[in-house]
Order: structure tokens, then C-alpha cells, then sequence
């Protein structure tokens, strides 16, 4: 088990471009599934998420290969029905989205065993079967192992979606990418990662209405193409980099992000939390530039009338789950109280009792809710990450607290993270990473 010694207390400053999106990547690689022609992507995370994907999909004879740093071609010439090597399916959450594209090419999937990710509480699937059973899926067997398929070809439906679901929302658009007729998609989610997952659909020849709104309209067509397709920029590490560059006070350049993606997130980070920071339009054919300035005076914002503040979890276009366990730290080296409310997943909070261990003022309310009064002063420990998020989170805390933080399990970072420990140490982190 791989750990992380950190030496807090010293500037994080430099110039850092964030990753391709985890979570358009994983969908965008199923959908190479979708077709018997190349399919080209640029910008692809080398994460721990991403090769075990890719081993999923040479056991089920797509040829794989890494043309240069981060891009990738796939070509699954003749895609026979197989069942996912459950083991590896166990160990991502990612690996659901691999439903959709089976059952469009080979009319079946079937696994045994749970889809894996973080261990943030209950993610329920009714969704995907919901959207499955409109299209003509049949469901066999529950719990951890079960079957889906088809008589005949998938048939285009109007599907109103019981949640707003990313990965049943990219199961649902590749499953109706090879349906007969149209299928209308209400209540979609509308993340940045949905509409690159459609986007790369559109060039691999179907039609999508819609796109970026919470209502998609897909054509069906009887085969797909390849394409060639660029993963946008990682908006839940742009978080992350808001929050380091916050709490180590030294200025952060954070190049290649789209300001739009942003929006949410540089409201929350410096209307609730007063960290400063500009965005600088980048030249023709450029993405934009975030700055967080070097010197911050963070500070809570309380509301109208001096009531606490709250940071809550909500899908597109609220503030992301994902960067939920970020603003927590940059809540407890801000000045005042401030509320964070965790509305999706049960199990998300329960890392801050390694924050405070490190001497972090949290109240825990219940599962969903804790109280942050900040501003704290951090103490090394020696702690261990349950997910990816929390992980980061607990980096964030070790290279702002006083002395040496041990972090643990850092093998679930490396799902997420590409390459972080370096990154970090160009950027001036004192860290040291050891493998037992």
C-alpha cells in the first residue's frame, strides 16, 4: 500500500493544467463499443479508473492502444457478447457505462457483481433499468448478478428519468444511439461530461437534440462510425486546484479550463468562502486562464441578516458533489461559520473525523450535514483516505497544516488523479511518496 509524507507550511504556486474529464473519459471509452471503426481520444486521464476500464475491454476483444501521452485508440472490429470480468468490475463505478453500448451492439449484458467507485454510501441503479425496460430490456435475476437483453433491437421511447442521473443519463443516450426511432430523454442530467459523451455521439453519426439541457432528443441509427474526440478539461480538479491555491497561499495559475464549466464553483469559492481569483481570457483557439492570487484573506460571508451560510451538493448546474470535500477545507482555514449540506450520498462526510484529528473545529450533524468554524490552525497526523475525493481533501489540509501528515490508501487517489505526487512537487509541495 502506497503512502503520502507531506511537509505542510510551504507555497504551492506555478502554472498547472488540469487532466481531461474523469467522467467524460469513462463513458467516451463504452462508447467505442458502439461501433466496429476507430475511435480516436485525445486528453485521456492516466488514471487508475481508466486502466482498468481499458482491461475490461480487452477481455472483451477491443483493441487498445496509447498513441503518445494521453491519447487513445480503440477499435472493437467484432464485439461478441461477453460478461465483464466481475473483478474488475468491481473496483470502478465508471464500469456501468458499459451497459448501454453491449446491449446496443450485442443485445445483452450480463455481470456478476456489483459496479465498484467510491465508498460514499448507496448508488442505486433503478435509473439505468428504468430507462432499460422503456427501450424493451428485459431484466433477469437481482442483487449483485443479473442479465439484461433484448428480443429483437432496441425500440426509441419517451423516457421520463426518476432522477437526474449521470451514468444512467450516457447509458441511456449510447443504448438509443443504435435504437430504432427516437428516443426523448426528460429530467437528463446535463453535466459539462454528459454533453462531451453526446458530442463524441454526434461525430460518430447520430443525432442529438438538446444537448447541454436536461431534455435530449436522440435519432437512432442502425450503425455508427468512428471519430476522433478531445476530453474537456477536468472541472472537479480545476475545484480542487481553487482550494489548494486558497489555503497555501501562493498564486496559482490554472491554465486550459472553460470559464462557463466554472461558474458555480467561482461563486461559491469566492462569495462564501472569499477566496480571490480572476479569470483571463485566453487568444484564438486558446481555453481561459484562473488565477488564485497569493495572498488570500479568507473569510466566511455570512447571509442577509448575519444567518450562518450553507455550501450544498445539487446536480448540474449546482455546486458538484465532488468538490464538496475541497470547499470543507477551505472552509476551515476561512475566518467564521458556514454550513455544508451533502444531499446525494450518506457516506461522503464521514472522512472529516481525520480533519479533525488535525485539529479542524467540525461539528458533525448527521450524515448529510456538518458545521465548519474556521479559522483553524492544521496539525500533521497520521491519517487514511476512504475515496478519491476525500483524499484529495486530506492533501489539501497536509500541505496547509503545521509538520508532517502520513496519508494512507493512496492508491484510491491514484483513481482520480493523474500523476498527482509530481505534479504537486513541481508546483513547490514538499512531499515524498512511499511504497511499502
Amino acid at each position: 500500500m502506497a503512502r503520502l509524507l507531506i511537509e505542510g507550511g510551504h507555497p504551492i504556486a506555478g502554472t498547472v493544467r488540469p487532466a481531461g474529464n474523469k467522467n467524460a473519459a469513462m463513458p467516451m471509452i463504452c462508447a467505442a463499443l458502439l461501433t466496429d471503426q476507430p475511435v480516436v481520444l485525445h486528453n485521456v486521464p492516466r488514471i487508475g479508473d481508466v486502466d482498468n476500464l481499458l482491461l475490461i475491454l480487452q477481455g472483451l476483444g477491443v483493441d487498445v492502444a496509447w498513441r503518445g501521452p494521453n491519447t487513445l485508440h480503440l477499435h472493437a472490429r467484432a464485439l461478441a457478447f461477453a460478461e465483464p470480468d466481475p473483478a474488475l468490475f468491481r473496483q470502478l463505478r465508471g464500469s456501468l457505462t458499459l451497459m448501454g453500448p453491449m446491449l446496443g451492439r450485442t443485445g445483452a449484458f450480463r455481470v456478476a457483481g456489483s459496479a465498484g467507485g467510491d465508498d460514499i454510501g448507496r448508488r442505486r441503479i433503478d435509473t439505468h433499468l428504468q430507462i432499460f425496460s422503456a427501450l424493451g430490456v428485459e431484466l433477469i435475476g437481482e442483487g449483485d448478478t443479473f442479465a439484461l437483453q433484448i428480443d429483437g433491437n432496441l425500440q426509441g421511447a419517451d423516457v421520463l428519468l426518476d432522477e437526474a442521473s449521470v451514468t444512467a443519463t450516457e447509458n441511456g443516450v449510447m443504448a438509443a444511439a443504435l435504437a430504432q426511432g427516437t428516443t426523448v430523454f426528460h429530467n437528463a442530467a446535463c453535466e459539462p461530461h454528459v454533453s462531451d459523451l453526446c458530442r463524441l455521439l454526434v461525430a460518430m453519426g447520430c443525432s442529438i437534440d438538446g444537448i447541454g439541457t436536461n431534455r435530449l432528443v436522440v435519432e437512432g441509427r442502425s450503425t455508427l462510425g468512428g471519430a476522433e474526440f478531445t476530453v474537456g478539461p477536468d472541472f472537479m480538479e480545476i475545484g480542487t486546484w481553487i482550494g489548494l491555491g486558497a489555503v497555501t497561499r501562493g498564486e496559482l495559475r490554472i491554465e486550459g479550463v472553460v470559464a462557463e464549466d466554472l461558474r458555480m464553483m467561482q461563486m461559491v469559492f469566492r462569495e462564501r468562502l472569499g477566496v480571490e481569483m480572476a479569470l483571463s481570457s485566453g487568444s484564438a483557439g486558446e481555453r481561459d486562464t484562473l488565477v488564485i492570487a497569493a495572498e488570500q484573506a479568507l473569510e466566511v460571508a455570512p447571509e442577509f441578516g448575519g444567518g450562518i451560510p450553507r455550501i450544498a451538493s445539487a446536480p448540474w448546474p449546482g455546486f458538484p458533489t465532488d468538490v464538496l470535500s475541497i470547499a470543507l477545507v477551505v472552509a476551515t482555514q476561512s475566518a467564521g461559520t458556514i454550513l455544508f449540506h451533502e444531499k446525494m450520498f450518506e457516506s461522503r462526510l464521514y472522512f472529516v473525523d481525520r480533519l479533525i484529528a488535525m485539529g479542524a473545529r467540525i461539528i458533525f450533524c448527521d450524515p448529510h450535514r456538518v458545521v465548519v468554524s474556521g479559522s483553524s490552525p492544521l496539525y500533521g497526523q497520521r491519517v487514511s483516505t476512504p475515496d478519491i475525493r476525500a483524499g484529495m481533501a486530506l492533501i489539501l489540509a497536509a500541505l496547509c497544516a503545521e509538520g508532517v501528515t502520513e496519508i494512507g490508501n493512496v492508491a484510491e487517489i491514484d483513481r482520480g488523479y493523474s500523476d498527482i505526487g509530481n505534479r504537486l512537487v513541481r508546483l513547490g509541495a514538499r512531499l515524498e511518496r512511499i511504497s511499502d
